[in-house]
């Protein structure tokens, strides 16, 4: 049941304030330094070598898992929910998108590149991204294993049964397309390594709205039972206002 901060907040002076402030930086420094570590431990994944010739269709033509690192020695990919037949991306993997669109200069500075990869057909994908207005490189993966591979695809009978492969488990899955990130490495004699995915809450490491709401009193004021249920499309927030002030 979510609370309204603004309902009898506790009222102190400066000085208590400034109290309560250095107790709270204090943990705040433990949890940078535990994410420092982490992030240490991440880095010292083992690797693992990629031997299946994945093959995607791109807006100039054919291109390979090796060619999205464009010269570069690492690549992340974004597994965009966005299915064969769908008319339109899935608004939370949009919101992932959001962040990761004005990033991706700063990250090919830094020796990476990026790619989303979704498993409808380009023709599907090119609209929507023009509707978005994003500028990055998205390729689709319709016709090979590869969301297969990293389970972020799923048939309709594996939906039905129950128990697909995800987030390093089993569970039940509502819809047949999932998101994560994945990033891989390109070795000087161009072999392409996979060193790392995340899924599941852990897409929220590109989420820094997130990280900003949850910097005010409200908080993320999510629904315990829907938390990305308030989440639009960027050019579907003032739409979902219109509806709202005509009622």
């Amino acid at each position: 049941m979510k609370t309204n901060p603004f309902e009898n907040p506790t009222i102190v002076s400066p000085e208590k304030w400034l109290a309560a402030r250095q107790e709270l930086l204090r943990e705040e420094k433990e949890f940078t330094r535990l994410g420092d570590r982490l992030a240490a431990r991440r880095r010292k994944l083992p690797w693992v070598k990629m031997t299946k010739a994945y093959v995607f269709d791109a807006p100039d033509g054919k291109v390979t898992l090796a060619d999205l690192f464009e010269g570069r020695s690492q690549l992340m990919v974004q597994h965009f929910m966005l299915g064969p037949g769908w008319e339109q991306g899935c608004k939370s993997c949009s919101f992932m998108m959001d962040h990761f669109n004005p990033a991706v200069p700063h990250l090919k500075a830094r020796d990476v590149a990026f790619a989303a990869i979704s498993h409808a057909p380009l023709k599907e994908i090119l609209p929507f991204k023009a509707r978005m207005g994003w500028a990055v490189n998205w390729v689709s993966s319709h016709g090979t294993g590869f969301n297969q591979d990293f389970h972020v695809s799923f048939t309709e009978e594996e939906i039905k049964r129950g128990g697909v492969p995800y987030n390093y488990g089993k569970m039940d899955f509502p819809v047949t397309e999932a998101p994560g990130i994945s990033v891989f490495a390109r070795d000087a004699a161009g072999q392409v390594y996979h060193t790392y995915s995340t899924f599941g809450r852990g897409v929220e490491v590109v989420m820094t709205t997130y990280d900003l709401l949850d910097l005010v009193p409200k908080g993320r004021d999510e629904d315990p039972e829907a938390t990305m249920s308030w989440l639009r499309h960027h050019d579907r927030y003032e739409q979902t206002a219109d509806v709202a002030a005509a009622r």
